[in-house]
């Protein structure tokens, strides 16, 4: 075996780090390298003239951070909040734009580790539908674990949107 199959077998079978949670009765992972922290769900201002599935924005240590209705960019209905209802705050960088954001998500799972090889390609679905936001599907414990690459959940003029409001509110 030469030294880069070892080297790409090595990296398939290195585990990384993936945020499970629960959204409209689905769950999803994020690679934890975008997650600065969660929270729990609490007091959002509501920012007028902006699109539904921006909630508003909450003050967290001084800074101005959207929060992103998860469920209603999925399916178009928003949350029903309850005490498990968390947000998870990630930076995003999307060229020079680093952007704090909040996503609201039903519950937050649990950290797990999965390998490389165990994730597979998102679905091809066709030219009219979206998968993007999918970074892969993993498989664990026999079922498929839905990998969300968080970036490409929102399109670059609704990240611009949501930078203006952060910029705006500092």
């Amino acid at each position: 075996m030469d030294s880069n199959s070892v080297n790409s077998e090595m990296r398939s079978n290195e585990a990384q780090q993936y945020l499970t949670f629960l959204l409209c009765g689905k769950v999803y992972g994020l690679g934890i390298l975008n997650i600065k922290e969660i929270i729990e769900y609490g007091e959002i201002t509501e920012v007028p003239m902006t699109p539904d599935f921006i909630s508003g924005v909450i003050n967290l240590r001084g800074s101005v951070v959207p929060v992103i209705d998860l469920s209603h960019r999925f399916s178009g209905r928003t949350i029903e909040y309850t005490k498990r209802t968390s947000i998870i705050i990630l930076e995003l960088h999307n060229d020079d734009l680093r952007i704090e954001i909040g996503v609201t998500v039903d519950m937050v799972n649990e950290v797990l580790d999965i390998r490389q090889s165990e994730i597979e390609p998102p679905p091809t679905l066709g030219d009219q539908i979206e998968t993007n936001f999918i970074s892969g599907m993993a498989k664990v414990d026999g079922k498929l674990l839905i990998l969300l690459n968080i970036e490409n959940v929102l399109s670059i003029d609704e990240l611009s949107l949501v930078g203006n409001i952060q910029s705006k509110s500092k």
